[in-house]
């Protein structure tokens, strides 16, 4: 195996679990929580770890809540996810994880500021492709690939929020894996602790299933842009120092 400490472990369940009950409740969170604390202890189970455990998460709730799913726009975010995702791999293959990480601690501040200044972006034929290589590069090079898109769903209703983004999220992990695959990136021991970290998901979205019914719209687009701007700026401050 990797040779990963036991508290390691222990730590990186911890915030899977967190990682989990926000993405449970908002439709975002397990990659921007877990991935800045999986790169702080661990920095080489990222970003293939956190891509086989966002898949599997994303798979779920796609299944789950499939009927909001707005797969007009996501048919125009994927191609581009394809391209983001051929530079992503790219990226990881010839950047260091610093670079990584200061390059989308910026990238995730910068959207949720323009957001938090009344910048709203539409949803259209321009924006979702942009944002969909966008986030290919970044979810493939770190597994942080929510943001743009997060984004661009914020002002729409949860149950349309939720399932949108995991059914991005799913195809675009998996594209991820394809293309890290192709490029020999992944390795057996990774997969095998992400498959033995894999049932602390459950207990994450179980947990999440009261917290969400209790949450207004309005709520959960300031739970998604909190969590963003909470995950930038810790990764920022792992990049840096």
């Amino acid at each position: 195996m990797l040779g990963v400490e036991a508290w390691v472990v222990v730590v990186l369940a911890v915030a899977l679990f967190v990682g989990a009950l926000v993405q449970g409740t908002v439709g975002l969170g397990l990659g921007l929580v877990a991935a800045p604390v999986a790169s702080l202890l661990e920095p080489q189970l990222v970003p293939e770890m956190m891509l086989w455990l966002a898949m599997l998460m994303a798979s779920q709730t796609m299944l789950t809540e499939h009927r909001g799913t707005d797969w007009r726009g996501l048919g125009w975010a994927l191609p581009s996810r394809v391209v983001g995702t051929v530079v992503g791999v790219w990226v990881v293959a010839v950047a260091s994880d610093r670079l990584i990480g200061i390059a989308v601690g910026v990238m995730v501040l910068t959207s949720v500021l323009l957001t938090v200044r009344t910048v709203t972006l539409p949803v259209n034929r321009l924006t979702l492709p942009v944002a969909g290589l966008v986030s290919g590069v970044t979810g493939t090079a770190t597994s942080i690939g929510g943001p743009p898109l997060a984004i661009l769903y914020q002002h729409h209703r949860p149950v349309v929020l939720r399932p949108t983004l995991a059914a991005y999220f799913a195809i675009g992990a998996a594209l991820s894996l394809v293309g890290l695959g192709l490029a020999g990136q992944l390795r057996v021991d990774v997969f095998l602790l992400a498959a033995l970290l894999s049932p602390v998901l459950l207990l994450g979205i179980v947990a999440s299933v009261p917290v969400r019914r209790l949450l207004p719209r309005e709520l959960v687009r300031t739970g998604v842009l909190t969590v963003c701007a909470t995950s930038a700026l810790v990764l920022l401050a792992v990049s840096v120092f």
